[in-house]
């Protein structure tokens, strides 16, 4: 079981800010020491987490208690996303090659799970998965025959659609490392972001993934573990992407980008994280981004600079409409995002 213990010194005064003035990482006992990839909060009660050797966990009293447990017959898979609807609904996604990339589905908080979709290339891989609505979604998978796999359900899963696929450059590919370099919007909208030597672009559709634009981003992309690992939106226009080498995490060269047109063009903003960030989020509810990675988490209030509150390690960020913000990482971390005096921040291990 893994425990971490409070860490004053990831406590960060922001003085310039009205509202952002203490923050850090409330610890939360998982009962697991599964590397942790994938998180989804839906209220300040009730969030969803998954990992490696098919473990899921939730918790529906704000992570004082989370349940981990495994998926029936799914102990060698790796569960890098999940997508969680409410206490009772969630999806489950598997990346690993061919036939380990899975979507699973349960609607009753877990006591039962239904395989909806098992790869159906060989030479496939699934990265992410995300919901519009409870019966519309979007999956992405690495390139197969030279094109990005995208696949839609209209009806929560039970079937999926192969859409026709932008082409993939030479060497380049998506991550499935937090669940979040896919990101919809609205009732038909979803982006995408990539990586690899050729990689660092953002892909956009408004039609549901039937069709897609293309625009490169200036992230660091000079070799296979490097590139785009999450974007985040605060709305229609205004998005971050964030990336680097997973391989190198202490480096803070081009680890992010920002966009005010919807993803048509990014740029460089004139702060940065410190280090590689493997996802990012907007917290809408009280207006500030979050970026998690290897090496450390910040805090921005425009997206523009960047502030470093915590060093601890983190893989993947959830965020709900409510405000209620978690990590998760390896060994079971799990850490509830806290400001000011309202608890005590967590510390590293």
């Amino acid at each position: 079981m893994n425990r971490c213990v409070p860490y004053r010194a990831c406590w960060v005064a922001l003085l310039a800010s009205p509202v952002l003035f203490a923050q850090g990482w409330v610890a939360q006992p998982s009962g697991t020491t599964a590397s942790l990839r994938g998180v989804s909060a839906v209220s300040t009660k009730v969030a969803w987490a998954s990992g490696s050797g098919g473990t899921y966990l939730r918790t529906i009293d704000g992570g004082a208690t989370w349940q981990a447990a495994t998926v029936p017959d799914a102990t060698e898979l790796d569960f890098r996303g999940i997508w969680a609807r409410d206490a009772r609904t969630a999806w489950l996604i598997s990346s690993g090659p061919g036939a380990k990339s899975r979507v699973y589905k349960t609607a009753d908080g877990g006591a039962h799970w239904m395989l909806l979709l098992r790869n159906p290339d060989a030479a496939g891989f699934f990265d992410d998965i995300a919901f519009w609505d409870a019966r519309h979604g979007i999956l992405l998978g690495d390139p197969v025959d030279g094109r990005f796999t995208i696949f839609t359900t209209a009806d929560g899963g039970r079937s999926w659609q192969r859409q026709a696929t932008p082409a993939a450059l030479a060497n380049e590919g998506a991550f499935a490392a937090s669940n979040s370099c896919l990101r919809v919007a609205g009732r038909s909208e979803v982006w995408f972001a990539t990586g690899g030597s050729s990689g660092a672009r953002v892909f956009h559709s408004t039609d549901r993934g039937r069709s897609w634009e293309a625009a490169a981003a200036p992230l660091r992309h000079d070799s296979a573990a490097a590139g785009i690992f999450s974007l985040a939106f605060a709305d229609r226009l205004h998005g971050v992407a964030v990336g680097g080498d997973y391989s190198k995490p202490y480096e803070a060269g081009g680890n992010i980008a920002i966009t005010g047109d919807g993803g048509q063009a990014w740029s460089v903003p004139a702060g940065a994280p410190r280090g590689y960030r493997s996802a990012v989020a907007y917290v809408a509810k009280r207006k500030f981004w979050l970026a998690v990675g290897t090496s450390g988490s910040d805090i921005s209030r425009d997206g523009r600079s960047w502030t470093k509150f915590d060093d601890g390690s983190f893989n993947a960020l959830g965020v709900g409409p409510d405000g209620a913000a978690w990590a998760v990482g390896s060994h079971g971390r799990i850490g509830l995002f806290a400001i000011g005096n309202q608890k005590e921040p967590a510390e590293r291990k």
